[in-house]
């Protein structure tokens, strides 16, 4: 052990007799134990122990008053789990009984009186370096874990770029702003926060919402660009981007991508069951692919596209009401009515 851990190691004794007191720290000191410091009455022991743990308890067992056994039980409820605190017991007392139960009580190491002044320092300079090394080792995996949390915070950044990235790239086939994505995933979280969904199912929509198009990269541009309206074989085509999409992002173990999965293959199923790829109706559409297919509506209906001109909020609005129960589900197409007309009266307010 260093001389520099000797010279800051804290000792507190505790004896009531004053000539063992004074022997051991004079023991302690010409070792190199600058902080050593005891005590002969076991309640300003007790007071102190529960100001501050020292690194090194030397404990006498049999005191008037309070004894050692109630000094161990004291320690024990103050000593953090896991933590190895080191109680050296100098006693007179051969008795195994009196051993064991202060061993039971959190006792590190026995030293009998008269004692021998190598011997107590040795067992002294052992109990140290084994609570030093603890220590460090304690210092040493809580720096792992803060790297592994590092680590892992980093990867999960990375991760949530690249689906990013992947949304963008397949909006950037329509909409070469690429903001449609982030709206849609916006909207999406307010509506699911509205609805009462709690906050990491809120932030997990917010984050796979985007992907709602992924299956656009495997449209041709001629149909996926064609200005104007489509014909019934291009409109089949189109559909399949949900279906693309879906495979893209299938198999995972993740549940962002579970849920991306699960919102590119149902954000144009119909409440009605008339929608696409499974005809699903009602609440077997799942609630994510609801919430998504308002929010996109609107996004889409009232930005710019190739293929169709922006419309004005209020008539986006009466279109996705028209629907309302045919092709938007009723409760999430009244939730988002609600959160526009909060908005608009905070904006007159402002």
């Amino acid at each position: 052990m260093d001389l520099t851990f000797l010279a800051h190691a804290r000792i507190l004794i505790v004896d009531d007799q004053a000539s063992n007191l004074a022997l051991l720290a004079r023991l302690l000191a010409s070792r190199g134990y600058g902080r050593a410091s005891g005590t002969t009455d076991p309640r300003e022991a007790l007071r102190r122990l529960t100001a501050e743990l020292p690194d090194l308890l030397v404990l006498d067992l049999h005191m008037p008053g309070v004894d050692g056994f109630e000094v161990l039980e004291h320690v024990r409820a103050l000593t953090p789990p896991g933590e190895f605190f080191p109680i050296l017991v100098i006693t007179g007392d051969r008795d195994p009984a009196v051993r064991e139960r202060a061993l039971l009580l959190g006792a590190r190491d026995f030293v009998s009186k008269p004692f021998n002044s190598i011997e107590i320092l040795l067992r002294i300079h052992n109990l140290l370096e084994t609570r030093f090394l603890q220590r460090q080792l304690t210092t040493h995996n809580r720096e792992l874990e803060t790297l592994v949390r590092l680590r892992t915070q980093e990867l999960e950044e990375s991760r949530l770029e690249i689906l990013e990235r992947l949304a963008l790239a397949s909006e950037y086939r329509d909409d070469d702003t690429g903001e449609h994505t982030r709206r849609v995933g916006a909207w999406s979280a307010r509506i699911a926060h509205a609805m009462a969904l709690g906050p990491a199912q809120v932030e997990l929509i917010e984050r796979a919402a985007p992907l709602h198009d992924v299956g656009k990269i495997g449209l041709p541009d001629a149909v996926l660009l064609k200005p104007g309206r489509v014909s019934a074989d291009e409109f089949a085509i189109i559909k399949t981007h949900t279906t693309i999409g879906a495979r893209i992002l299938s198999g995972s173990q993740v549940p962002l991508l579970q849920l991306a999965e699960e919102i590119a293959r149902s954000h144009h199923e119909r409440y009605d069951g008339d929608g696409y790829p499974d005809h699903l109706a009602g609440d077997d559409i799942p609630l994510a692919g609801r919430i998504v297919a308002v929010a996109d509506a609107y996004d889409a209906m009232t930005h710019e596209r190739p293929y169709r001109t922006a419309l004005s909020p209020d008539d986006a609005l009466a279109a996705i009401d028209a629907q309302r129960g045919r092709q938007f589900d009723p409760d999430v197409s009244q939730t988002f009515f609600r959160l526009l007309e909060r908005r608009r009266r905070v904006r007159q307010s402002a």
